[in-house]
């Protein structure tokens, strides 16, 4: 590996993973419509809470860049490009890059626990500790097939439910069912990830609930979690309005990626499926969020 660090400032950007970042964005945009249908949206909480989201998404990158590198797991990684892996930038570099990131998700979680309730600092802790673990320190739980279980419940219930607490300080059942169905495609995107990465993960001794459950169990789990997402729409458009069956034309884009995961696409073949998942994922948060507010 290198002594000093010869990433460029483009590398450093692509090694935040930006293609990630719509599932920073959902949360907070389902989260907004729950709390526009039930109340009123609270603009600036609302965007400290997109501030927090993107914050903490960035950070896990580039600590899981960290993490991975150091262990070698990262070596022969096909995707995006990882910093340390490549030896294009230093660990602490990239260490430092992380710690800066989860910080400043710390600082904005932190304005949002001042100015609605001081508990939710104890939800930020955790958020923050399982950022750092997902791939860090002595035992990390990516490599125990718990993965999954954490994005559904950070960036799935703890996000969207964040969201509408933050702004209408209550939890309506519409924020636990718009909170799934993100949850849902956030683990989409994970579980194509670990998918494609199964032969490199095994190699490394990377235990992800895609080596657990094999190749074939991992794509009907895909198709489960996508389907649970339109079932949610569904459920929301009996329950609360029919304006949520906006959501549904959101999980076109993750009509090719289905057939492609079904029909046994492997390698970088699955590349472009993450990226059709999370722009899914985005529009059907962004037209659940439009039903919400048409509705109310």
């Amino acid at each position: 590996m290198n002594d000093r660090s010869s990433a460029t400032l483009s590398q450093w950007v692509e090694g935040a993973r930006p293609r990630t970042l719509p599932a920073a964005v959902a949360p907070v945009l389902a989260g907004t419509g729950v709390a526009a249908y039930v109340a009123d949206v609270v603009w600036g909480k609302a965007l400290l809470a997109l501030g927090v989201s993107l914050a903490l998404q960035i950070g896990v990158n580039y600590a899981n860049d960290y993490s991975d590198g150091i262990r070698g797991t990262d070596d022969d990684r096909v995707g995006p490009l990882r910093l340390v892996g490549s030896g294009l930038a230093r660990p602490s570099a990239v260490k430092a890059a992380a710690l800066g990131f989860l910080g400043l998700g710390a600082l904005l979680g932190l304005a949002l626990a001042a100015t609605t309730t001081w508990w939710l600092l104890l939800v930020g802790v955790a958020a923050l500790g399982a950022a750092w673990t997902y791939t860090g320190g002595p035992n990390p739980y990516g490599y125990r097939a718990l993965g999954e279980v954490s994005v559904f419940l950070f960036f799935g219930l703890v996000a969207v439910l964040g969201t509408v607490y933050v702004q209408v300080e209550g939890l309506p059942w519409e924020a636990w069912a718009a909170a799934a169905g993100v949850g849902a495609l956030a683990c989409a995107i994970l579980v194509a990830n670990n998918l494609r990465d199964i032969p490199t993960d095994v190699e490394a001794g990377k235990r992800t609930l895609a080596v657990v459950l094999g190749d074939a169990r991992s794509r009907q789990f895909y198709a489960a979690l996508v389907g649970l997402s339109a079932v949610l729409a569904v459920a929301l458009a009996v329950g609360a309005t029919p304006w949520a069956l906006l959501a549904l034309p959101g999980l076109l884009p993750a009509a090719p990626a289905l057939r492609a995961v079904l029909s046994g696409a492997g390698g970088p073949a699955l590349v472009p499926v993450l990226k059709a998942t999370g722009v899914a994922e985005l529009l059907w948060s962004a037209g659940l969020a439009l039903g919400l507010v048409l509705g109310r």
